[in-house]
């Protein structure tokens, strides 16, 4: 008999401290044929003999806290479509982890329970997520395996969602029923520039975590830095160690709880940071070309709402790329209105713009932007994309929020970031294709929804005492739980 497992989720990461608010237009919301072609893997020969049930999945790009009124309708589709399904075997899970609402708290934990509610308690489900979630003691107790992402940059977020997805199956096959889920929390809340795993000491913690999942009597094990651009009690690390032999799991658990919060004043920005300025001097200066410089603090790709200028407005003070004398790109603002004007001026024609600052002002607002239209394109996640020229700095507007990770996303706009002096993006750790371009690069700490400094950003709702809030704190009881089977 085919097994029938469903497949749902919501799935967005919310920098409480932007401004932007999430709508249903900043989701991809997937049901049927659509939302199966997302997982190739339910090709291979351990997902045949299942009846996949696509319910509802939808996932936005990074940004500010979700509409209450967005969330409560899909997660009330995915309930309605649930409850007309049929008998299921198994439910796959796939979120981030790290979304939150307007107005509430722990939203993943609330659809996770939503859900179970209506498969019951013996219905085995799989939650995958990126290691930038949280995972509460509530989240925890809803699902049964529970897996993450073990790499940042994210080069393995389909591996771990097809690892979650065969666990699960595997699990039903077996007949074994629900395995123990040692967990724990750890109070250290880090960016994920700090965490990357091609550094140490997360490259070890990783690594280990590796190991103890193929180690007998264990299912899976997992680390989550957690997502620090969010002020909610669950914000901190977590530690998930799943499996059929409960003394094993705990110790594993430890071990890995214990492994981070002794490492937790080594890890360290994944680049030399400074201030936009230092980055920019020393850029300038260099003879690496291209030299690439992260705009971190409104990183799209981890809430910013991304379209704080100030980066821009600092530099049109540079004289190097005034004059032309040296070359830049700037990657990028969201500003549909200055796109707009763009359009209207005209491929090769003069233009003024009022550029950014219109969802979050930042310290400067909007920025005056004179120069010429370089060129106008269109792009299936930014829209309308202009860029203007101004001096040697090539701005790039887009009329929706979009990530600058890829090559292409720049030579399709006629630019050449390999023959650009300086590459300024809004991103934290460069992703693989740009990190391979960059002859050299510094992470410079900028402000807007995301800034690296959390001490200046003013949490107040997380638990505290919490590193790095707490410096001093004494250590923690990093003794992990056995968390109740799913009811």
């Amino acid at each position: 008999m085919n097994l029938r497992i469903g497949i749902a989720g919501i799935a967005i990461e919310s920098s409480t401290f932007s401004p932007h608010r999430a709508g249903l237009a900043d989701f991809d919301v997937r049901r049927g044929d659509h939302l199966l072609e997302r997982y190739e893997f339910l090709g291979k020969e351990w997902a045949q003999g299942i009846e996949w049930v696509p319910l509802l999945h939808a996932r936005s790009l990074p940004g500010g806290a979700v509409l209450p009124e967005v969330y409560d309708d899909l997660s009330a589709e995915i309930i309605s479509r649930l409850e007309g399904a049929g008998p299921l075997d198994g439910f796959f899970f796939d979120i981030h982890g790290a979304m939150s609402v307007v107005g509430r708290q722990d939203a993943e934990a609330d659809l996770a329970t939503r859900i179970r509610a209506v498969l019951g308690p013996e219905v085995l489900m799989s939650a995958s997520m990126d290691l930038h979630g949280n995972v509460s003691h509530e989240l925890g107790t809803a699902v049964d395996l529970i897996t993450c992402y073990r790499m940042a940059p994210h080069e393995d977020a389909m591996e771990s969602r097809e690892r979650a997805a065969r666990n699960l199956a595997e699990r039903i096959r077996s007949g074994l029923g629900k395995p123990g889920k040692a967990w724990i929390q750890v109070p250290v809340l880090l960016p994920g520039e700090k965490t990357s795993t091609r550094l140490e000491p997360a490259k070890s913690i990783y690594r280990r975590v590796a190991e103890i999942a193929d180690e007998p009597g264990v299912l899976d094990a997992a680390v989550w830095v957690g997502y620090a651009w969010a002020d909610e009690p669950r914000c901190r690390a977590a530690v998930v160690v799943t499996g059929d032999d409960a003394e094993l799991i705990t110790t594993r658990a430890t071990e890995l709880a214990q492994a981070y919060w002794d490492a937790r004043d080594d890890f360290a920005f994944v680049a030399p940071t400074g201030t936009l300025q230092e980055c920019v001097a020393a850029g300038l200066a260099s003879t690496a070309r291209p030299f690439l410089i992260s705009d971190s603090g409104d990183n799209p790709t981890a809430g910013g709402a991304g379209d704080v200028s100030w980066t821009l407005g600092q530099l049109l003070t540079v004289d190097e790329l005034t004059s032309g004398s040296a070359t830049a790109i700037h990657a990028s603002i969201t500003d549909p209105d200055a796109v707009g004007a763009c359009v209207a001026a005209g491929v090769g024609n003069p233009v003024k713009v009022s550029a950014g600052g219109k969802v979050d002002p930042g310290p400067s607002g909007p920025v005056e932007l004179s120069g010429t239209v370089f060129s106008l394109s269109e792009d299936p996640v930014g829209g309308t994309v202009a860029v203007v020229k101004a001096g040697g700095l090539h701005s790039i507007l887009t009329s929706r929020r979009k990530p600058y990770h890829h090559i292409a996303d720049f030579t399709l706009l006629g630019l050449d970031p390999v023959a650009t002096d300086l590459v300024i993006v809004k991103i934290g750790y460069l992703e693989p294709e740009l990190y391979d371009l960059a002859e050299d690069w510094l992470l410079a700490l900028t402000p807007g929804g995301v800034d690296q400094d959390l001490l200046r950003l003013g949490h107040h709702g997380v638990l505290r005492p919490l590193y790095p809030f707490d410096p001093d704190m004494a250590a923690p009881d990093l003794t992990p739980e056995l968390l109740p089977p799913s009811q």
